[in-house]
């Protein structure tokens, strides 16, 4: 930082003296100026996030605004959320920090769009009662809806959207506050990498049903879950799509395999197995990148309904079964194609 003098006891031998040397008043002139705003991320039970429409544009908007003199960021995120939806809350947990360039477009010459800084807040999860509880004041948020994570390009402007998906993903990692710029993280993670969530989740929200599958119902799809010695679980996502899956039982080397439960719905008989992976394949499916992810992840990246908490609880009951440890939440493990384990 320069070196800063009081204006009063410049000499004028100091002022022409060259280096870093300035005075309040040029040091404060040279800072950039910013806008600065905070939003907060909810999703409800099946992890799809709460947008608004607003009066005065066409696309939504995460609840959220604007940061007023002299107020923290973090109480700036509280007081919108009252203002618009009704609801009272602390939003201590910051998802990301983005920075956005002053020539963002969209943003009419006369407004002298000085660039901004946003905070985004994790507002957590909220059940059908919360959602209940919402109250629309009577100008300026028209509406809420839960959108589908990969919907949000179509309904947001594009770097809302894309800092939306990035501070989720984050809250799936985990791993504190993502640092963005234009929405786009400096540190990107696997799933920041492979675009997970950017296409639409398959809902699966049939009953669960722990055990095996009775002889009289046809299996439409057997997916494993598959225990690393650290507790964590295979999980494939589509290179091409971004799509997360649970793998095959015959996606690794496994030992102590048991059924699990089943799903048993609309969308047919989906089964489960879970056993302990002890090897896997180098060169496996280059249409997949093979990562280690917690069951909590792999259920926040999925769209399974109330029956998702169901089938968590089966799977760190057999996770107990089979003496591994709980695991440590961090950003998800891409394993490199020729990794065995």
């Amino acid at each position: 930082m320069p070196q800063l003098t009081d204006q009063g006891a410049i000499d004028e031998g100091e002022r022409e003296r060259t280096g870093t040397w300035m005075t309040p008043a040029e040091y404060g002139a040279s800072r950039a100026a910013v806008w600065t705003a905070a939003v907060v991320l909810v999703t409800d039970t099946r992890g799809r996030i709460l947008v608004q429409s607003v009066d005065y544009r066409a696309d939504r908007l995460l609840p959220g605004g604007a940061v007023d003199a002299g107020e923290a960021p973090s109480e700036a995120a509280a007081r919108e959320l009252r203002e618009e939806l009704g609801v009272d809350g602390r939003y201590p947990r910051g998802l990301a920090v983005d920075w956005i360039p002053a020539d963002t477009p969209g943003f009419p010459p006369e407004m002298r769009f000085p660039g901004e800084i946003l905070h985004v807040y994790d507002g957590g999860t909220w059940t059908p009662d919360r959602i209940e509880a919402v109250r629309l004041p009577a100008q300026e948020i028209t509406g809420i809806q839960f959108a589908e994570p990969a919907d949000l390009p179509d309904l947001m402007d594009p770097g809302d959207a894309r800092r939306a998906l990035s501070a989720l993903r984050a809250r799936v990692n985990g791993s504190g506050t993502a640092l963005l710029e234009d929405g786009r993280p400096t540190a990107p993670t696997a799933l920041d990498r492979l675009g997970v969530l950017r296409t639409r989740r398959i809902p699966l929200h049939g009953a669960w049903h722990p055990g095996p599958v009775p002889e009289r119902l046809a299996v439409q799809d057997l997916s494993a879950w598959l225990f690393a010695p650290d507790g964590r679980v295979l999980l494939l996502i589509s290179r091409a799509t971004g799509a997360a899956h649970l793998p095959p039982p015959t996606a690794g080397s496994t030992q102590d395999a048991a059924p699990l439960g089943y799903r048993h719905g609309e969308q047919g008989v989906h089964a489960r197995t879970a056993a302990r992976l002890i090897g896997l394949p180098p060169g496996a499916d280059p249409e997949y990148a093979r990562l280690l992810a917690t069951p909590e992840q792999i259920r926040e990246l999925s769209d399974w309904g109330r029956a998702g908490d169901d089938e968590l609880a089966a799977v760190h009951a057999a996770r107990t079964l089979l003496g591994l440890p709980v695991p440590t939440r961090t950003p998800p493990t891409e394993l490199p194609e020729g990794a065995r384990r």
